[in-house]
């Protein structure tokens, strides 16, 4: 029986922080049994790297978007260029966008009010595009769950009713398990990360014990938030062995099928085709 492999939902080998060893660590996943990895755009310099290295290794995949920190430095220049990097063979998602309200204590109430209205607006712009280009999308919320879940409920009412709705992804997801029905309900999936395995995690080893497996995917958000025991570290996709360990024993299930189930469930979000091993 050929053993299942890793389905990493959500990585940034873009970042810095792998400028020195990026292929050497790319190259040794297979190793470590991930199979494939969507590399997320975060800038418009990010959405062209995470391209770029769909193009080059391939198990890596691509996520184009703009995060909400760079909202306000977006154009309709920009969004022309999402459209065509969104239309290259290996590009699988709208991603990351959304609603960050993180720091605002250091913004006067003027400031606060025009950095929200710039993500409100390309947030809704880039969902339109995913829309338009029929890509599942990949959602980043920080302090926003209720405008999140405001917008995206819009969104999905619409969206859904026309063949072309893929559903998406809650990043790093932060709310309720009541939430996360709501959010499945609405077609989207769940991404668990590293937080799962911090001894401060709050409401997210509730929403993964109440949640069904088939809601849930697999991510990193590398080089960020590592899982125990290696928090602090740069994080990278062989460390997600961590997180299904603990989903494993959080559902009372065997770590193979959570590697199995939640691959499927990437697969078929992102309409990538079974990869035993990647290349």
């Amino acid at each position: 029986m050929v053993k299942s492999m890793i389905f990493d939902t959500h990585a940034h080998y873009d970042d810095d922080w792998f400028d020195a060893d990026r292929d050497e660590v790319l190259r040794s996943l297979a190793a470590h049994s991930i199979g494939t990895v969507v590399n997320v755009g975060a800038s418009m310099e990010g959405a062209r790297a995470s391209v770029a290295l769909s193009e080059e290794y391939p198990f890596v995949y691509a996520a184009v978007g703009v995060h909400p920190d760079y909202a306000q430095q977006m154009t309709e220049a920009d969004i022309e260029e999402l459209r065509s990097l969104a239309r290259q063979a290996k590009t699988v998602a709208i991603g990351e966008i959304g609603f960050d309200y993180g720091h605002e204590e250091e913004l006067t109430e003027a400031e606060r009010d025009a950095k929200r209205a710039a993500q409100k607006l390309w947030f809704k712009r880039q969902l339109a595009l995913a829309e338009e280009v029929s890509l599942p999308v990949i959602i980043h919320s920080r302090g926003a769950d209720g405008d999140t879940l405001s917008v995206m409920r819009e969104w999905a009412e619409g969206a859904s009713k026309k063949p072309g709705f893929r559903g998406g992804i809650i990043h790093c997801f932060s709310g309720s398990p009541e939430i996360a029905e709501e959010y499945r309900r609405l077609g989207f999936h769940v991404g668990v990360g590293g937080v799962l395995t911090f001894k401060n995690a709050r409401r997210l080893p509730d929403v993964v014990a109440a949640a069904p497996l088939s809601q849930i995917v697999l991510e990193t958000d590398c080089p960020y938030l590592a899982p125990v025991p290696h928090r602090g570290e740069r994080n990278d996709s062989s460390l997600l062995r961590y997180v299904v360990a603990k989903i494993a024993e959080i559902k009372g299930i065997t770590e193979e099928e959570v590697i199995r189930v939640t691959a499927a469930n990437a697969r078929q979000l992102f309409g990538i085709k079974e990869q035993e091993k990647n290349e």
